[in-house]
């Protein structure tokens, strides 16, 4: 949910640290700055949350699902609401802890130690007997053996490791991790800096025994064989005897060492597992065993299901199947081709892989194609509605968030944060709410028809096309990062048809259907919204590609000129 040193205030890579493998990665452009916005924008309650750990759970039913949170006044309640919500761990966070390229406001006045957050989730956890469900873990600067016995006495049972090994790797703590001049090699891309690393990973093996025998031998000094014994004991700990310092006078620990009054039935460290309640899923129930000649075996399927709104991220596990049984790459496109009747529930599509294709007529709840990873969705009315697609809604808020390739089309309107993230999905629509295409990095989006305001915050890569016809596109456009361009070059012309054309074909879109019969009339109203650095990089990579090189070569020579530009004006 946040960092310890920077909570709320999110972060920026900037172009001139996007190197080629960078920029693959994290399914963006080479030289084009990131920005990794403070909150989380498919979260804006704890049932969201919720739906996100449920999500996440299902993309990968063998994983551990961890939710991070910064040590604060009131984490407790909010751990609480973690733990009921599912999450395997939730890690408590402190503020020493964190990146030198935290925001100085963030290094020197943001979060509390990891003691405090950690001794309040501690209690409120197990005086709501929740304790048991959950691992705890915490972070901030641990860097020996009492620190690891403190937090297990405050009420962890596991301990995250960062800035001290880093110094085992080399790292002189400069605080320059975000201007990719790290002197020692540690936080840079830059080649020649890189070659000054001299790190080994025998370093932080051998701090880590160091760390551990410490342990030990606070353990042995105290009674203790295992360290499930320790965990929340706080009658174990002594602060008027660990501080002497003048500035402690007078403090009273009481708060952070009080042990609530519960039963020895009470769990007081993690004993159960979370009840994902994954056995009940459509895809558990029916699609998996549908779908097993085609991830067994590549043979097509195709049937026809009915669907309501209980059922929640449909196609995942089954999409989670195909990728560990196929690879990255899945099968070829529709493969799988289920269509569904009636209204879908929360994520529905979500991560699905290249090979599956979903196709819903009726409506979708919020998160549709969340994190869409290849395959396709197609989603329209009823056939028999009666009211008009482009003024309705048929698909809630956040669809397509963080999604990286595939493809979707949609007859109607969707709600607020459309493909926000969105880093390479092609996608189709008549209509969208607020804030459109926020943070996307990749990828084209087609609107056919009005947006919301602030359409394009933070967008620093893909383009969209946005059909306006009454001329007041401009004035929801936020154009801090992006130009508004008329659709021009005769190749792209030709794509944007052929994304209307599909959309057609699959959905059945009257209004689409009406665009392509005026065509000629058309084409001058759309608008091109085109990030101004990406644009300035796919400029350099024409060059390269004229100049005679391609693939890999061309791409890193356009992002070394790239960064000779920005360099030149002093940007970035």
């Amino acid at each position: 949910m946040a960092q310890g040193a920077k909570p709320g205030e999110g972060g920026e890579l900037p172009g001139r640290k996007v190197y080629p493998w960078i920029a693959k990665t994290r399914h963006t452009t080479p030289g084009v700055g990131l920005i990794s916005p403070p909150p989380h924008h498919d979260i804006y309650s704890i049932e969201d949350l919720a739906e996100l750990i449920h999500d996440l759970k299902n993309s990968n039913r063998h994983a551990r699902i961890s939710v991070k949170l910064v040590s604060e006044v009131g984490v407790g309640t909010i751990a609480a609401g973690v733990s009921k919500a599912h999450a395997d761990v939730v890690l408590i966070s402190g503020h020493d802890g964190g990146t030198g390229a935290s925001p100085l406001s963030s290094i020197k006045h943001a979060g509390t130690p990891w003691e405090l957050g950690l001794a309040e989730t501690h209690q409120t956890l197990v005086l709501n007997n929740l304790r048991s469900r959950i691992y705890v873990e915490t972070d901030g600067q641990l860097k020996t053996g009492r620190d690891v016995a403190v937090a297990a006495l405050l009420g962890a049972e596991e301990f995250g490791f960062a800035t001290a090994p880093l110094v085992t790797l080399g790292c002189i703590m400069m605080r320059v991790c975000h201007l990719n001049t790290c002197p020692v090699g540690v936080a840079t891309q830059d080649p020649q800096l890189r070659e000054r690393f001299t790190g080994n990973p025998d370093h932080v093996v051998n701090f880590m025994k160091f760390v551990a025998q410490e342990l030990r031998e606070t353990m042995a000094k105290l009674g203790f064989r295992t360290l499930n014994d320790m965990i929340g004991r706080t009658d174990r700990l002594e602060p008027s005897k660990a501080v002497e310092h003048w500035k402690a006078r007078g403090l009273d620990f009481s708060n952070i060492l009080y042990q609530p009054p519960v039963g020895p039935e009470v769990g007081r460290y993690r004993q159960i597992d979370q009840d994902h309640g994954l056995e009940k899923s459509l895809d558990v129930t029916t699609l998996l065993d549908l779908c097993k000649p085609a991830i067994e075996r590549g043979e097509k399927i195709r049937a026809e299901l009915p669907i309501r709104n209980v059922h929640r991220v449909v196609g995942t596990i089954t999409g989670s199947e195909l990728t560990r049984k196929r690879g990255p790459n899945g099968l070829a496109d529709d493969t799988i081709h289920i269509k569904f009747t009636g209204s879908a529930g929360q994520s529905f599509g979500a991560f699905m892989p290249r090979g599956m294709t979903l196709e819903l007529e009726g409506d979708a709840n919020d998160y549709l194609g969340k994190g869409l990873s290849g395959g396709k969705i197609i989603l329209y009315p009823p056939k028999g509605s009666t009211f008009v697609p482009e003024e309705n809604i048929i698909t809630g808020n956040v669809a397509f968030y963080g999604a990286t390739s595939g493809e979707a089309y949609i007859r109607g309107m969707a709600g607020e944060r459309f493909c926000v993230r969105n880093s390479g999905v092609n996608t189709v629509i008549e209509a969208v709410g607020d804030h459109g295409c926020e943070y996307m990095t990749g990828g084209h989006v087609v609107v056919l028809g009005a947006t919301g305001r602030n359409f394009a915050a933070g967008m620093s890569g893909g383009i969209a096309y946005v059909l306006d016809v009454t001329g007041d596109f401009p004035s929801r456009c936020n154009m801090a990062m992006v130009g508004l361009e008329k659709l021009e070059d005769p190749q792209e012309t030709a794509e944007v048809r052929a994304m209307i054309e599909r959309h057609v074909r699959y959905t059945g879109s009257d209004r689409g259907r009406f665009i392509l019969q005026l065509w000629e009339d058309m084409v001058p109203k759309f608008v091109k919204v085109m990030p101004k650095d990406y644009n300035r990089v796919l400029m350099a990579l024409k060059k390269a590609n004229e100049s005679g090189l391609s693939g890999d070569e061309a791409i890193t020579a356009a992002f070394e000129e790239n960064a000779r530009d920005v360099a030149r004006i002093g940007g970035g």
